[in-house]
């Protein structure tokens, strides 16, 4: 009986919710991405206020890998859940031209935004931290970069240990081990 309890324990963690539709920019559009101005410190005043850590996703119009992720890796109730409950998510198109404010100041196009960050293809993911110092940039101040798909137990570490801000810890334990460590831990694979 617990074997079968545990298979389909395994079975709802593995069903995909509904994958992401298109918008009209061609990117994929999730329930758990959020439609701002995207002046990124007002963004993440507002991911503070309700207890969530800001999260920027680039993507293209025609990228398989953001469609992989979509389609395979975002719509897992585990991971979707995750997401939705801990972060608060900017989409952002790495050839885009919609104005953003980054945490500098400066107001330029996703776009220049993603050459000025050095993201050079998609997806890729920038975590922040809940405060940022005045001057400076995103990418300088995020806390982990995501560059490019990876499975879903990968993702959900590492989305697990950007939010229990284990990066700042000191005890040794950075994101290859804690990967590791939880690869070891889990009861259900999740195709890592």
């Amino acid at each position: 009986m617990t074997r079968v309890l545990t298979w389909i324990a395994a079975m709802l963690i593995a069903l995909p919710a509904a994958a992401a539709e298109l918008g009209d920019d061609g990117l994929h559009k999730a329930d758990w991405m959020r439609d701002t101005f995207k002046d990124l410190g007002e963004d993440l005043a507002e991911a503070n206020a309700e207890g969530k850590r800001l999260m920027i996703l680039f993507e293209q119009r025609g990228c398989i890998y953001c469609k992989r992720m979509h389609e395979k890796v975002f719509p897992m109730p585990v991971i979707a859940d995750y997401i939705e409950e801990n972060y608060f998510v900017l989409q952002m198109d790495l050839y885009g031209a919609t104005e953003i404010t980054d945490f500098d100041g400066e107001a330029l196009s996703e776009r220049d935004a993603a050459r000025k960050w050095g993201v050079m293809f998609t997806p890729t993911i920038l975590f922040l931290p809940e405060e940022v110092d005045a001057g400076q940039t995103a990418a300088r101040a995020a806390v982990a970069t995501m560059p490019g798909a990876f499975e879903a137990g990968t993702t959900l570490d590492l989305l697990t240990w950007v939010n229990e801000k284990r990066y700042a810890l000191d005890n040794g334990e950075d994101f290859q081990r804690y990967y590791a460590r939880r690869i070891r831990e889990r009861d259900v694979d999740l195709g890592d």
